[in-house]
């Protein structure tokens, strides 16, 4: 299908799944190297280091063996790099006491060469080559995944993308770099856009290239997972870049339908219904990301569907819960939409509608930040 896709999209589109430019030395700036382990360390860096994992071991005896290799893995992509030890040992209860000690215990764990080496690892500095085509919106859609990797709905958003662009006329680039963001590369496209990026995936210096080139009037568009990590090891991308932290979803019931409502004054309505249902994975935030200055596009209907889930409580957001929404950072645009975990999400009209005028709109749109914040 994405083949297909791609065929079709030649001569409308330049469509590029990016080559390293340069095969680059082992990365040594990836932001947790050199700080000291903990209950806020990445579960994943703890079980990289057998010391610090036995003291989580007996603590709490038999309690890493018991989750699932999903949780366990020390390759990417692993759900144990959008956890800390304290969120991991949370899932069985653990009593506060005894995560204060394994923190305790963890403190005493030195560092070394080994370990600040196996943190690096997940992270890369290959510059891909590009391109810009002139004429066009240029749109990097970045697939880097270091922690979970829902497969089919990264699938059907990059096969979606390329339809959007066949359509509307889009150059779109391809990568899984995190070296393509430094200041050279960044500033040959209009859009940044995070395909169901799940996991802490730049280095130090990626991470300050990304903020200054958006910051300085470049857009960003996150889908779904983009903002779906339980766990966070770079504040700014959560609390400044999204404008709100992950709570959850429904877990035993997981894909409900429930009522979307849009928000007509926003430019990036036009051509949306004032209402429409549709089933997903509904997102719900520990703050309203209006508190961070968005603008809602669109709302969720949390009287449509059931939110109170035992498994997973603290989900309910009330009367006003944002789905999608705009902000400025800096002189830059931002998009995020919470949908989008079914494959289905990517071929329903209205969603479709709505990521192509948030693209369209990140592209184009440069004055609508031109006042900095």
């Amino acid at each position: 299908m994405i083949a297909k896709l791609m065929t079709s999209a030649i001569g409308a589109v330049l469509v590029l799944a990016a080559g390293s430019a340069s095969a680059a030395a082992p990365v040594t700036d990836c932001g947790n190297r050199d700080t000291p382990f903990s209950a806020a360390s990445p579960l994943v860096d703890v079980l990289l280091n057998e010391q610090a994992k036995a003291v989580v071991e007996k603590v709490i005896p038999g309690k890493i063996a018991a989750m699932p290799p999903l949780f366990t893995g020390t390759t990417p992509p692993t759900f144990a790099a959008i956890l800390d030890v304290k969120s991991a040992a949370g899932f069985f209860g653990t009593d506060p006491a005894k995560i204060a000690e394994i923190d305790a215990g963890l403190r005493a764990v030195p560092v070394t060469d080994a370990d600040r080496i196996a943190r690096c690892a997940r992270f890369d500095d290959e510059v891909p080559a590009f391109t810009r085509v002139g004429g066009k919106p240029n749109i990097l859609v970045f697939e880097k995944i270091n922690g979970f990797k829902d497969t089919p709905s990264v699938d059907a958003a990059h096969a979606a993308l390329i339809a959007m662009a066949d359509r509307k006329g889009w150059a779109l680039s391809f990568t899984d770099k995190g070296g393509a963001f430094n200041p050279q590369t960044l500033g040959q496209f209009d859009v940044v856009l995070w395909n169901n990026i799940s996991g802490d995936v730049l280095t130090v210096s990626q991470r300050a290239a990304f903020k200054g080139w958006l910051e300085a009037g470049g857009a960003f568009v996150g889908v779904h997972g983009s903002a779906g990590d339980p766990v966070y090891f770079w504040d700014w991308y959560p609390d400044t870049l999204i404008g709100a932290r992950f709570a959850g979803h429904p877990r035993s019931k997981q894909f409900q339908e429930a009522r979307i409502a849009t928000v007509a004054a926003h430019p990036l309505a036009k051509g949306l219904p004032a209402e429409w249902r549709m089933t997903d994975e509904w997102y719900s935030f520990k703050s309203n990301p209006r508190l961070a200055g968005a603008t809602p596009v669109l709302t969720l209907d949390e009287s449509t569907y059931e939110p109170n889930d035992p498994q997973m409580p603290g989900l309910v957001m009330g009367a006003d819960h944002p789905l999608a929404w705009t902000n400025c950072i800096g002189k830059g645009r931002m998009f995020y939409s919470a949908i989008g975990h079914r494959p289905e999400t990517y071929t329903e009209p209205n969603h479709v509608r709505l990521l192509e005028n948030a693209i369209g709109w990140a592209a184009t749109d440069r004055e609508a930040c031109a006042s900095p914040r």
